[in-house]
């Protein structure tokens, strides 16, 4: 089985719109045990690079090449593992949600799809919403019954001392056309009221989830647990786990998603 997904439009700016750049990548396995890129394609602010890979996976790094996403920007990637390949997507720093002369949102769209037999890891660095800034973000991952995924988003409110921007983030993630994970988080001004209550954030600014997904898992799937003092593994109803941290600061998140990763593996 094999999922491609469609060409993204090509960069457009003015007329205060703001800036629209979609980055592609396809990985297929190339015959030799390796994998090969035949599409790495970035548009404006979305630069692709293929990194040196000691294994079978095809490493691509994502390298802003602008500021942004600014206010009325729309960004997106669009990542494809074929049958038997193996991808690994990281970026080279943080995303910055700026705030833009528009006044439209910006949007940040993350497609990613997973054959049989196929492996993705998306690991961006973090996203970070800058005070008045406003960014709508979706992540939606299709996967193959035999696909695997391992995907992590990090989201920071505010630099230090500075109030955050207005952030909305939907993941969703589906597995041989089942649902294992659909959420919205918002956060910031114009949220839905006690987002940094004690439900919540209680006031923490640092937010992270990482999400498995490994065919071994229909039988032997890690049990609900609290992971220290920031964070909880819950598993999916499929072979898949989440991990959700909230914490004071990036790095926490980060050390904490690091050290669950390696667990898992």
């Amino acid at each position: 089985m094999t999922v491609d997904l469609a060409p993204g439009g090509r960069t457009e700016s003015g007329g205060g719109a703001g800036l629209r750049a979609t980055a592609r990548v396809v990985a297929q396995a190339d015959g030799r045990g390796g994998t090969a890129l035949p599409v790495l394609d970035g548009e404006g602010p979305l630069a692709l690079r293929r990194t040196r890979s000691t294994g079978p996976a095809a490493r691509v790094t994502l390298v802003g090449a602008m500021s942004g996403p600014l206010g009325g920007d729309h960004l997106a990637v669009e990542a494809t593992a074929r049958e038997d390949a193996a991808l690994h997507i990281g970026s080279a720093a943080a995303t910055l949600a700026l705030p833009g002369q528009a006044r439209q949102a910006a949007r940040y769209d993350v497609r990613l799809a997973v054959a049989e037999g196929a492996e993705l890891h998306w690991l961006p660095e973090q996203l970070i919403s800058v005070r008045d800034s406003d960014l709508r973000v979706t992540t939606r991952a299709e996967i193959a019954a035999g696909g695997r995924l391992v995907l992590r988003e990090e989201q920071v409110l505010g630099r230090t001392g500075e109030a955050p921007g207005r952030l909305t983030s939907r993941l969703t993630v589906r597995r041989a056309g089942a649902t294992l994970l659909d959420q919205e988080v918002s956060f910031g001004p114009g949220a839905p009221g006690g987002w940094d209550g004690p439900a919540v954030l209680a006031g923490y600014r640092a937010i992270g989830q990482l999400i498995v997904v490994r065919p071994e898992f229909e039988h032997a799937k890690p049990q609900a647990a609290p992971l220290g003092e920031w964070a909880a593994l819950t598993p999916l109803a499929g072979p898949a786990v989440l991990v959700t941290v909230v914490a004071p600061d990036a790095l926490r998140v980060r050390r904490t998603l690091d050290e669950v990763l390696r667990d898992l593996n």
